[in-house]
């Protein structure tokens, strides 16, 4: 059971977890081995801010169901082969009912690409941009709770970003959708305190060789 002070939610096989995937067997699954992994992968970081912008208003658990239906309208989140999308590409999105129909979005996702192939010419990678801005130490709290978590949609990081992405024009990439995005992508650890992937993150965290 979760309780309110903790965050931690005993799963099916008695681990304990963060609270928020309900122990819905899919929401658990991408708790356990996604969501915090860290991530260098070009294609995987621009799906995620992508996708991050969709869920905008929504649930990460509607938009998690239609992963697979977005990577393939999206042609697996390749942003060389996104960038080259046209209006004729946008309707036949709006006609698609695995994913989310908002125009302002899709039409985004398209801007994004491009704008995702400026900087892999600029900087070698999206990866070598994104980790850039890895929060150090002193802008991380000691202890990771519900408390903090929900004080902190945003971070002074995830503004910072959220600025140069849009300078760089990039749209629906706003502090919270980022944070999300930091949250997921393994930028930062925020398992709370108690749930049992918490010390496998930092592992891998600290193993990891960060883009250059």
């Amino acid at each position: 059971m979760a309780t309110e002070n903790t965050g931690i939610l005993d799963g099916p096989d008695g681990k304990a977890r963060c609270f928020w995937h309900g122990n819905l067997p899919d929401y658990l699954h991408y708790h356990d081995h996604e969501w915090g992994r860290p991530v260098t992968d070009d294609r995987r970081l621009f799906e995620k801010i992508c996708l991050e912008g969709f869920q905008s208003g929504l649930s990460w658990l509607t938009i998690l169901r239609k992963r697979e239906n977005f990577r393939e309208a999206f042609a697996g989140f390749d942003f060389d082969k996104v960038a080259g999308f046209t209006e004729e590409d946008v309707e036949r999105l709006l006609g698609n009912a695995g994913i989310i129909r908002h125009r302002g979005k899709i039409v985004s996702t398209i801007n994004n690409a491009k704008r995702a192939r400026e900087m892999v010419d600029e900087f070698g990678s999206l990866a070598a941009w994104f980790w850039k801005f890895e929060p150090g130490p002193d802008e991380r709290p000691e202890i990771v709770d519900l408390a903090h978590l929900r004080a902190n949609p945003t971070t002074a990081v995830s503004v910072r970003i959220s600025k140069e992405l849009k300078k760089r024009g990039w749209s629906f990439v706003g502090p919270t959708t980022v944070y999300a995005f930091m949250q997921a992508m393994g930028l930062v650890n925020d398992h709370l305190e108690g749930c049992y992937c918490r010390a496998e993150v930092e592992k891998e965290r600290k193993k990891l060789k960060r883009p250059k």
